[in-house]
């Protein structure tokens, strides 16, 4: 907790407007993607769940394989904690959902499916891109598949198992990525890992998102290597997701966006 209150404070100081002097590509995206409040017609329903899971006190058995949640590791949960503690608040997921729109993704991976909010907006911005999302927990994966059969959502694939595993078989199968969402491990040497892997298979026009930036130590240094990585052009910084860009067209930049 008190390196993300520090980091919080070096974000304040430091935070750029959105409105300000950037490249074209990084003021579209901003103006189109990250200063958006319109309602899109999928939200309110993937809200609906939400609340309900909000509302579910139902205990199920959780083997975390990563970093664990915010509140604490425990084998048993309800799902209305899982929901509070793990789950994307609205504005970021309504974010995701942006991106995906704005870029027009063919497909994404996501790490960490957990109750399939983050899965859900992700999804339901792009009918006909192919979504893979992997999660390490059984009876989680059970929830989300529900959540994801409420929605209708089509062109999806879970992915049970531990990352480790399921990652390099899924990468093997794809000849690109167009969108990863970094959100199953907040661990250092795992979230390198991953990004290594995934970096294989990137093309001018993907993006790396990484969930909880400043969560520790060892994932601020891992944000900072991934910065300083040689096909890694511009990086934004919103505290509580990082936003990592190929385009060989941008400058070498790590912008911090207030958001």
């Amino acid at each position: 907790m008190i390196h993300q209150a520090k980091s919080y404070l070096s974000y304040l100081g430091k935070a750029k407007s959105i409105n300000g002097d950037f490249v074209p590509f990084i003021s579209d995206l901003l103006l189109h993607v990250f200063d958006k409040k319109d309602e899109f017609y999928a939200f309110k329903a993937i809200e609906l769940i939400r609340n309900n899971l909000k509302l579910n006190n139902t205990k199920i058995e959780v083997k975390d394989l990563g970093a664990g949640s915010k509140k604490g590791n425990q084998n048993e949960r309800s799902i209305n904690q899982i929901a509070n503690s793990s789950a994307k608040a609205p504005k970021y997921g309504q974010l995701l959902f942006r991106l995906a729109n704005y870029l027009e993704i063919n497909n994404a991976i996501e790490l960490g499916t957990s109750l399939g909010i983050s899965t859900a907006y992700i999804k339901k911005a792009r009918r006909n891109a192919v979504v893979y999302t992997l999660e390490g927990a059984p009876n989680i994966v059970k929830v989300a598949k529900r959540n994801f059969q409420t929605l209708k959502l089509k062109k999806l694939e879970v992915i049970e198992g531990n990352f480790d595993q399921t990652l390099p078989v899924l990468l093997k199968r794809l000849s690109t990525v167009d969108f990863v969402f970094f959100d199953g491990n907040h661990k250092h040497e795992a979230t390198l890992n991953y990004f290594e892997q995934c970096l294989e298979k990137v093309n001018d026009r993907t993006v790396f998102i990484f969930d909880d930036i400043y969560w520790s130590e060892g994932m601020t240094k891992a944000w900072k290597t991934i910065q300083k990585n040689d096909r890694v052009t511009t990086t934004i910084d919103i505290f509580e997701m990082g936003f990592v860009f190929f385009n060989p067209e941008l400058s070498k930049q790590d912008l911090i966006i207030k958001y």
